[in-house]
């Protein structure tokens, strides 16, 4: 398998792309060949010094926590990195003066195939930049680490007033697409053409395997994203963070391990095992944090084993084990009230499942599978809009 940035370093036609133009690149720590080599070093090594490199969430080291700003900085060889999540939604955006001195926009992120993982939408907001700004704009695409089989979509997508940086346009949770698809998708209906947005697509990988099947190394894409076993777990994981349950961030393993200091883990345990839910085992556990919700604080919980990855459906399941939490706690549990990436009219949960129903479901002490339902199933077009993001890719690709 070769991703965007193999290619761009082993095709002579690719690199040309970058010859005599002056370059921007939107980049992180997972923006890596096969052999680790960073896409900075690779610019070096093609003998193109990029005049601006530019950072998502978490900046473009990789150091800061969810939803830390992260300040403008320099590499060693003293490039200008901006970053491009700070503390306002303005900050979101490359401005003008960034793309000033660049003809030629080039992205490498490394996306998790859910659409709360916000680097997919600082690609999107970074290309209708550039675009507006008559900038080029080069997405080295990357496989999704958790399968692009779109029958597989799960989650349905966002109301219109429920958009936010956990989910700028409407798409399922769970929506098998690579980054470039995405961006493809969003080119095509900001005005882009295809010659002024195109994407180096992914090649050899024509089954669209997960990570499990890649003739590389998973390389975290941020801090509590350490192995593809998260990626497949964090479609229903990361509802956890609009709750005031701890989403195991402070832990070895964020995501697949959550709970909070009220919470019984083997009730949680045999009341979610008698759902039967498929794909999905879980284990009672007892956990400690370092760091974010109940940090040093003992807390009960589990750790969620995908054991048929087929069959196993991350938004149902996190959904189900939610309400259960909340059955069995309700004195204790609670909906996260404060402000949650830049949005404060909205309650988190909300902005993650995309409308207010199954809050208010589990809040009336609905039947969890009930609520688990309602969240999973895609919505009327949802499924057809992923097929359209795939299509309109290949008026975009350059395979």
């Amino acid at each position: 398998m070769e991703t965007g940035l193999d290619r761009l370093l082993s095709e002579a036609p690719l690199s040309r792309l970058l010859r005599g133009t002056k370059v921007g690149v939107l980049a992180h720590p997972a923006s890596v060949t096969r052999d680790l080599a960073h896409a900075g070093d690779v610019f070096e090594v093609l003998g193109v010094r990029p005049k601006v490199f530019f950072g998502p969430e978490h900046g473009f080291g990789g150091e800061a926590q969810d939803m830390v700003g992260v300040q403008h900085g320099k590499t060693r060889h003293g490039i200008p990195i901006r970053s491009l999540y700070g503390d306002s939604l303005l900050e979101l955006v490359p401005q003008a003066e960034d793309l000033s001195d660049v003809d030629l926009l080039v992205v490498d992120l490394q996306d998790v195939g859910s659409r709360y993982y916000t680097f997919v939408w600082t690609a999107v907001l970074a290309m209708r930049a550039a675009v507006d700004a008559k900038k080029r704009v080069l997405v080295l695409d990357r496989p999704n680490p958790i399968g692009g089989d779109l029958s597989q979509a799960e989650g349905r997508s966002q109301l219109m007033a429920y958009r936010s940086f956990v989910g700028l346009e409407p798409i399922a949770v769970r929506h098998g697409l690579t980054l470039g698809e995405i961006v493809a998708a969003e080119a095509e209906k900001h005005g882009a053409s295809p010659e002024q947005v195109q994407v180096v697509a992914v090649r050899g990988d024509a089954g669209r395997g997960g990570a499990d099947t890649w003739d590389r190394p998973f390389v975290m894409p941020s801090p509590n994203m350490p192995t593809r076993e998260t990626a497949l777990v964090y479609p229903g994981g990361c509802l956890l963070e609009g709750t005031n349950l701890s989403e195991g961030r402070g832990t070895t393993r964020p995501f697949q391990v959550f709970g909070a200091p009220f919470i019984d883990g083997a009730a949680l345990a045999n009341a979610f095992h008698a759902l039967d839910l498929p794909g999905v085992r879980v284990r009672p556990l007892t956990f400690r944090p370092t760091f974010h919700k109940f940090a040093g604080e003992t807390c009960g919980g589990v750790e969620v084993y995908p054991i048929d990855e087929r069959r196993f459906l991350p938004v149902a399941t996190y959904v189900a084990l939610i309400a259960l939490c909340a059955e069995q706690a309700p004195e204790r549990f609670a909906f996260r009230t404060e402000r949650y990436e830049f949005v404060d009219d909205i309650p988190a949960f909300d902005l993650l499942t995309g409308d207010g129903q199954a809050r208010a479901m589990i809040l009336e002490g609905a039947r969890p599978l009930d609520v688990a339902k309602s969240v999973s199933e895609l919505r009327g077009g949802d499924a057809d809009a992923l097929r359209r993001a795939r299509e309109a890719f290949s008026r975009y690709a350059i395979s």
